[in-house]
């Protein structure tokens, strides 16, 4: 299978956008590289006395519109590549959601479910001791990313504010409420992932009870995406875990489904049995029968190899990176709508920017005050994305980066080069 460099993905986007806004190469150059990149060696003491060391990453993308801001992943598949594309599209989702951030972006490369807990929480807390010099809460504000949760982030969170010697909150974001945390953070991602699917429905003028829906990944994302959308009334016909994916043309009864993995620990999709749900991959998901697919697990799950079979009209990228270039072409080509990960999965950074607000100011928000406020800058950062679309004649991807580029870059004309 080919290997799919997301980084480059990410420039050849960036250079056809930045192409059709009339930009002159050394207007946008600077987004093509990183400002700055850190690579950190993490021994850690195992619990049987050994040492194993890991390799810790964290990219500062782009800083003209805020302090970075974004996620830290733990995953075998981690490298630096993944991170530089990782922190672009952080820089360019902020700008599309119009939340003053720059893009950054970490990981571990170590499978997470190999470790203890306690090893889990050593390797947690080196690994922000090693980046604590490049961190701050007006400086870069990391939050959870795939495989990692509230309870990291308060390893992170405790571990900074012991090196500054007090109580910094705002360093991190995705923690628990109990720590600072905002309510709704949890499930920030998946709930911005329904609110952009609905959009979409009715922009296409269909009916929720009438729209199936298959979402890969069953996560911090994808899983909140599936309930929040069967809670509409949609059919949720297909949904996938590392395991495997369920299938029911009929759709599935998403509420049974979480309860299962909830009373049953350890238990994933693969161990979820009913009459009428037929076992599938994740490859069988991608290419099912269905209206609307949302990818909500790594980059590169729609390629040239399985493009030409998707059979849903619109996908929805809940994941970063889910769609490669090639892939995208095919897409088009058939008519199939593709609303980019820049918007589509943003919900998660703009309740970041929430929780990180509530803590400057050490006042806090009600739940419906955040669901709220996050609908309401979904709702006009989808209205801007149609309408740079519409504007420049293109897809939502490229519409959705001709606005972020440009935004970008009028600021940095703006700021001037210093010195």
């Amino acid at each position: 299978m080919k290997k799919y460099n997301p980084y480059q993905n990410m420039i050849s986007i960036l250079e056809d956008s930045a192409k059709m806004l009339g930009l002159q190469e050394d207007e946008y150059s600077f987004l093509k590289y990183p400002e700055r990149e850190i690579k950190v060696s993490l021994p850690i003491r195992m619990d049987d006395g050994s040492v194993k060391h890991f390799e810790g990453f964290r990219v500062q993308h782009c800083s003209i519109c805020g302090p970075y801001k974004g996620g830290i992943r733990y995953h075998q598949s981690v490298d630096l590549d993944e991170v530089k594309a990782l922190s672009a599209w952080m820089s360019f989702k902020c700008a599309v959601a119009d939340i003053p951030f720059g893009g950054a972006k970490g990981g571990i490369k170590v499978d997470p479910s190999q470790l203890s807990q306690k090893e889990l929480e050593r390797l947690t807390r080196k690994y922000i001791t090693m980046i604590e010099p490049v961190i701050g809460p007006h400086v870069d504000i990391p939050a959870p990313d795939v495989n990692t949760n509230a309870q990291i982030m308060a390893w992170m969170m405790d571990t900074y504010s012991h090196i500054q010697g007090y109580r910094t909150g705002a360093v991190i974001t995705g923690k628990p409420v109990e720590l600072g945390g905002s309510l709704g953070r949890a499930e920030a991602t998946g709930r911005g992932v329904m609110i952009i699917a609905c959009r979409m429905m009715d922009h296409l003028g269909r009916s929720y009870q009438d729209t199936r829906v298959a979402i890969q990944g069953f996560g911090n994302v994808g899983g909140i995406a599936a309930k929040l959308l069967y809670e509409q009334g949609c059919k949720i016909v297909a949904v996938s875990d590392v395991s495997g994916g369920l299938y029911c043309a009929n759709g599935l009864k998403i509420d049974e489904i979480r309860a299962f993995l909830g009373d049953h620990p350890g238990k994933m999709l693969e161990d979820y049995h009913k009459e009428g749900v037929k076992h599938i991959s994740n490859d069988q998901l991608i290419c099912c029968d269905t209206d609307f697919l949302i990818p909500a697990a790594l980059e590169n799950q729609i390629t040239a190899e399985n493009a030409e079979k998707i059979q849903a009209k619109v996908i929805v990228e809940g994941a970063n990176g889910p769609t490669t270039v090639e892939a995208d072409s095919i897409l088009q080509d058939k008519g199939i709508i593709a609303v980019p990960d820049i918007l589509a999965n943003a919900g998660g950074v703009v309740v970041s920017y929430f929780e990180w607000v509530q803590n400057l100011q050490s006042y806090y928000w009600s739940l419906d005050e955040v669901n709220t406020r996050l609908k309401d800058v979904m709702d006009a950062a989808f209205d801007r994305v149609f309408e740079s679309a519409e504007k420049y004649d293109t897809s939502l991807r490229k519409g959705a980066y001709i606005l972020a580029i440009g935004k970008i870059v009028e600021a940095q004309k703006k700021l001037g080069l210093f010195p």
